[in-house]
């Protein structure tokens, strides 16, 4: 099923202001949030779609490239391909915007590498990998699917990600009992106050490592590389970033994983070049071919295509092959291959060339010289060229 805009499922205005994103995404966390609709997995799945908005539309850069590109902009397709977001469940979005939440809900809390599950424990966060995939011009215009190397933190397999010799040699927490957090009553001027805050004793997994693994020192990760096959659509163009949502570097201790954002660059053609989706070739022809007309060849992405180039053709004009250009990111049709016309002059000439010239100068056909029509559209196509 296509996505939906990203303004609409938050209702709001392109031009909304970050406040009001937030204000917007804050209502409909409250209206679907999963307290609030036990075992309703409709409003669990609208509530995963704000945050997904709200993550992509909170971020300056992210909403650029959604601007510009929609959901493939921000590595997010129709077929699931990349989530903009990157969320497994809705822990991990307690994780991501505890801070929006405010405590309304009680025990999530935002997190600078960690957070913490529904149980209140603490959960980590495995850092997101970056890596850049070069594209030729084949590649770009029917989409490709790349197999990427990466080196990046895995699971142990040892101990399973818990860190703990054979998985299982930890014991509960005895000062917050396991549930990874500690409650504090205070006495002040305002009546009494209750804090809750991490466990100090267990930073906030509700368990103790009492023997770690001797493969990951205890931290339950080990770095290993990993073949990630990518599906990278047609269209994207330089510079355009992709989330590959649960690829990066896994948490310590059972956390959860971090993106791999691969960021777009292009290969440069020999015969074509990209201008948005169109393409352009220069195409050089001789003053006699110009002249008394030929039919060229022309590169294009599928292969080479003649052209009838007409007698008489002036230099600087553009041919347009439609359909011959580079898909929309977002499929909305596809850009032309544009064929920009030059005169080929030789710097060096025979006696008898230079002859067959100069008799050419005292015949009627050149000394015409262009009309004022043909001026104006030169002096145009000049200025177009320039700018």
């Amino acid at each position: 099923m296509a996505k939906r805009d990203y303004y609409e499922v938050l209702e709001v205005s392109k031009n909304a202001s970050a406040e009001d994103i937030k204000k917007a995404y804050r209502k409909k966390a409250i209206q679907f949030h999963p307290d609030k609709n036990p075992d309703d997995k409709e409003a669990e799945e609208k509530f995963k779609e704000a945050a997904e908005a709200y993550e992509v539309l909170s971020n300056p850069e992210k909403k650029q490239r959604y601007d510009q590109f929609g959901h493939a902009g921000v590595g997010s397709s129709a077929g699931g391909g990349y989530g903009g977001a990157g969320f497994s469940d809705i822990e991990d979005i307690f994780s991501a915007f505890g801070d929006i939440f405010g405590g309304h809900f009680g025990g999530f809390g935002g997190f600078g590498g960690g957070g913490r599950s529904r149980s209140g424990r603490r959960v980590s966060r495995g850092s997101d990998l970056r890596v850049k995939v070069k594209l030729n011009l084949s590649e770009i215009v029917n989409g490709v699917e790349k197999k990427i190397k990466v080196n990046k933190y895995v699971a142990c397999h040892h101990c399973n990600g818990s860190g703990a010799k054979n998985g299982s040699a930890y014991s509960t927490c005895g000062t917050c009992g396991g549930s990874g957090q500690v409650t504090r009553i205070q006495n002040t001027l305002l009546g009494r106050m209750q804090t809750t805050s991490a466990c100090p004793t267990c930073q906030g997994e509700g368990k103790m490592i009492t023997d770690k693994c001797n493969h990951c020192a205890g931290e339950g990760v080990i770095r290993e590389e990993e073949v990630i096959p990518i599906k990278i659509p047609a269209g994207v163009g330089e510079g355009m970033q992709l989330n590959v949502s649960g690829k990066g570097n896994t948490g310590r201790r059972g956390g959860i994983n971090g993106d791999l954002l691969v960021v777009i660059t292009e290969e440069e053609h020999p015969d074509l070049i990209r201008d948005g989706n169109n393409l352009v070739h220069n195409l050089f022809l001789s003053f006699p071919e110009i002249t008394l007309g030929t039919t060229a060849e022309i590169p294009t992405v599928e292969g080479k295509v003649k052209v009838k180039i007409d007698a008489g053709t002036q230099p600087e004009k553009i041919l347009r092959l439609r359909g011959k250009g580079i898909p929309d990111v977002n499929g909305y049709g596809r850009g032309d291959l544009l064929v920009r016309v030059h005169v080929w002059i030789p710097k060096k000439l025979s006696s008898e060339d230079r002859k067959m010239l100069e008799k050419l100068l005292e015949s009627p056909g050149f000394q015409e010289g262009p009309s004022s029509s043909e001026k104006s559209f030169f002096a145009k196509m000049r200025d177009m060229f320039d700018s």
